[in-house]
């Protein structure tokens, strides 16, 4: 069955960004599948408001996926709420400036990139700061997690909904009732109107399908990929792309569970020439789910929680 919603990620600086959707075929293919675009807002320039209105102007709606300057963290997390607060009342502005409208307001919660960083190039000369964070900053990701729900219901209260974009294993942190996980990382789980997990199989093969397939129970929107393009993280993100037959597998095992999904990314799909197919579909051709595969993950995750849920209780 056909998704309800399908949205796609873009994160491109304005000079691509405009050759994007300069690109022919692309707003046509967008609009005849009636898909949206999750905008990074790596910049507030006028060229990037430009695109907005373009995009308004062709039906397609488009929403905010705040980000900050990479020497701020570039994604939001426990460490740069101010940051955030402030980006917020800087993308307000710029948005009255240029009468610019929106279906949404996307929060990206990742570690700090910076930190990312250094772990994929030193990961042993990482481990003791990642110790200091599990023990000694609980304080800060509960007034950090506070703060975000604040700012949350500022956009809410500025007539927007809010989606957060989350990393699958907060709702195993959510499960044990834990904290662990997100002390080391940075992260927060902040409850918003829509919660987005990345299951990107790509980045987990072989068994990127029973990771997806193992989570997609109970998620209200899933988004898949990765199709290329992103930031850059040497040595961390370095696998290749979904194939198109990658990318039609997990979109038709993601349907089956929720009809709101993502692409990451959309630069990725022109690249590669999956915007055109994807228009015209099959949602339901025969895919075979990973069973058993998935199985063995749900074991591991249960695992997981359970270490999850002692150590919680022990560091709180």
């Amino acid at each position: 069955m056909k998704p309800h919603f399908l949205t796609f990620f873009c994160e491109l600086p304005p000079g691509p960004l405009g050759e994007l959707f300069d690109t022919p075929g692309v707003l046509d293919d967008l609009r005849a599948m009636g898909a949206g675009v999750s905008l990074g807002l790596v910049d507030l320039s006028p060229a990037r408001a430009d695109v907005v209105r373009r995009l308004a102007r062709e039906g397609i709606p488009v929403t905010a996926w705040l980000l900050l300057p990479t020497e701020e963290g570039y994604w939001f997390h426990a460490g740069n709420l101010a940051q955030a607060e402030a980006r917020y009342a800087a993308f307000r502005a710029w948005t009255a400036e240029h009468d610019l409208s929106w279906a949404g307001v996307g929060l990206d919660i990742e570690p700090d990139i910076a930190q990312l960083r250094r772990w994929a190039q030193a990961p042993l000369r990482s481990l003791p700061g990642a110790l200091s964070r599990l023990v000694f900053r609980g304080g800060r990701s509960r007034a950090a997690r506070a703060g975000y729900a604040t700012l949350v219901e500022r956009i809410r209260a500025d007539g927007h909904r809010v989606d957060t974009y989350q990393f699958p294993f907060i709702v195993d942190e959510r499960q044990a009732r834990s904290s662990v996980l997100r002390r080391v990382a940075g992260v927060l789980d902040v409850p918003t109107d829509r919660e987005v997990l990345m299951l990107y199989t790509s980045f987990l093969r072989p068994q990127g399908p029973a990771w997806l397939w193992s989570y997609a129970p109970g998620s209200t929107a899933i988004a898949v990929g990765s199709t290329g393009g992103g930031v850059d993280l040497p040595g961390l993100l370095a696998t290749p792309p979904l194939d198109w037959n990658e990318l039609s597998r997990d979109l038709r095992l993601a349907v089956r569970w929720t009809h709101d999904l993502y692409i990451f990314s959309l630069e990725g799909c022109v690249r590669q020439g999956f915007l055109s197919r994807l228009r015209t579909f099959d949602w339901d051709a025969p895919v075979e789910p990973p069973w058993v595969p998935a199985r063995r993950v749900d074991a591991v995750r249960r695992a997981a929680r359970a270490v999850l849920g002692v150590s919680g209780r022990v560091l709180r």
